[in-house]
């Protein structure tokens, strides 16, 4: 990507972020879950899910702008952000913390159901949910989503986060993963919210052993069987999104839309937040109109 990167936030975000959401938790199989919502109930409704070691508050300056015509919500997956921890961690759970979530948030109040967004990990609960509880949702939305799992390194047994001495100082650790580019004003929003305070200073608010216990091998299967409007949403300079990966959802999903997002990396909704708005906003209006 190209462009300098700027320092101070646009008049936008800063709006964006101070529309700050309700907060508020609900009970799904025994967990705790963290579930931010913004605008009226009996508006069309929207979730949105999180990837991998993120949490709700990755929506915070992209959902406000979703919410001025629909209610939209968004959660943190057990594990991570403000949800509890559980013993196990399973695709089955996070489907149904999605599903619960619909309920939680009064997503369906409108009459019709909720459209389902998931950026990266996030799409393997969003296609479950879409799969598992069709009458549940209108339509499914993946961001940066791809069917083909990559091995992934050996996982560290400790159950542990690092854990630093300031809150400054893990600010300075922060990276977004895999690497990209980002405004300064995003990335810093985003560590600040991802953080909580440990025996002897800071450590992130992820739990370590969802890596070592997650298994998404069902991802193909629930995609293939996803009955509902579909759309893939993709950086153009992801580094996840090569042409293998592309080719596989052309496969597992022919009937969905598949939109660039030109000039993006692997996390949309930071480095071209505008773009996605703008993308969502277009497929849900047309998926409204059918």
């Amino acid at each position: 990507m190209n462009g300098q990167l700027c320092e101070v936030a646009p008049a936008w975000f800063d709006a964006a972020v101070a529309h700050a959401p309700e907060r508020t938790r609900f009970e799904s199989a025994g967990a705790e879950i963290e579930l931010l919502t913004w605008g009226e109930r009996g508006r069309p409704g929207v979730l949105l899910l999180h990837g991998n070691g993120a949490h709700a508050d990755w929506w915070r300056w992209t959902a406000p702008l979703l919410a001025r015509d629909r209610r939209v919500a968004a959660i943190s997956l057990s594990g991570m952000g403000g949800s509890a921890r559980r013993d196990q961690y399973s695709v089955a759970h996070y489907a149904g913390e999605a599903r619960d979530a619909i309920d939680a948030a009064g997503l369906a109040e409108s009459g019709a159901a909720p459209f389902i967004v998931g950026h990266s990990f996030g799409g393997v609960p969003a296609a479950a949910c879409t799969a598992r509880y069709p009458d549940a949702v209108s339509g499914l939305v993946l961001v940066d989503t791809f069917a083909i799992a990559k091995p992934r390194p050996p996982q560290p047994e400790k159950d542990g986060m690092p854990v630093y001495a300031s809150r400054e100082e893990a600010m300075a650790r922060f990276r977004l993963m895999p690497r990209q580019e980002a405004p300064p004003y995003v990335t810093r929003f985003i560590a600040e919210h991802s953080l909580m305070p440990a025996p002897g200073g800071w450590t992130w608010r992820f739990d370590p052993k969802i890596w070592r216990q997650l298994d998404i091998s069902s991802f193909s299967e629930a995609l293939s069987s996803v009955t509902r409007p579909m759309a893939c949403l993709y950086g153009e300079h992801s580094v996840l999104g090569d042409a293998e990966q592309r080719a596989a959802m052309r496969r597992l999903a022919p009937a969905a839309f598949q939109v660039e997002i030109p000039d993006a990396a692997h996390h949309i909704m930071a480095d071209q937040p505008l773009a996605l708005v703008a993308a969502l906003r277009a497929i849900l209006a047309g998926w409204d109109a059918r």
